[in-house]
């Protein structure tokens, strides 16, 4: 895994063979990172990353300034590498919780300024996914969604859709929550 820009750029850890995640790829990583950061200043945000597997996309988000970073993973050989490699970093920022991420999302009570999900594609609830996430007291007005999908999913018709990019395979979906959506 390699963190792209920001205070950790360059660095690179090794994934352990093991990893059931689907990590995303740093094209497609780098690229989005640029789109985010052309919506939405990243510096001193609240970012709350889903399903974070290796931990790649909350790295990067810390990296580049988020004041706080919550990844939600539930598989113990991811937590367990996201675990290691905040302690080889020694930051504190990222907080890291162990857990399925639907539970989460229904007793989360604070919102989050960026809120990144990247659920396994074959998941069977992946459909409902962004839809629970924009429903949540994980967003609030004015919050920026991003949605990591195959191109199988169209979310366009959901409240606050601002536009989908592709990078080869990868597509994000991204929303900004609106007032009294």
């Amino acid at each position: 895994m390699r963190i792209i820009r920001g205070k950790y750029g360059r660095r690179r850890f090794d994934v352990p063979k093991n990893i059931t995640a689907r990590p995303t790829t740093d094209f497609a990583r780098e690229n989005i990172f640029n789109v985010i950061e052309n919506i939405e200043d990243i510096e001193g945000k609240k970012v709350l990353d889903l399903f974070a597997g290796t931990g790649a996309v909350s790295w990067e988000f810390v990296s580049r300034g988020a004041t706080a970073c919550t990844a939600v993973e539930q598989a113990s050989t991811q937590s367990n590498f996201i675990r290691s490699v905040k302690e080889k970093l020694g930051d504190n920022i990222l907080r890291l919780v162990r857990g399925d991420v639907f539970k989460f999302l229904t007793s989360c009570t604070a919102p989050f300024d960026i809120v990144f999900a990247d659920p396994p594609y074959d998941h069977t609830r992946f459909a409902e996914i962004p839809n629970l996430i924009l429903e949540s007291k994980a967003v609030a007005p004015g919050s920026l969604v991003i949605v990591e999908h195959s191109r199988n999913h169209d979310f366009s018709a959901l409240p606050g859709f601002m536009e989908q990019r592709t990078y080869g395979s990868v597509n994000f979906s991204i929303f900004r929550k609106k007032e009294n959506s």
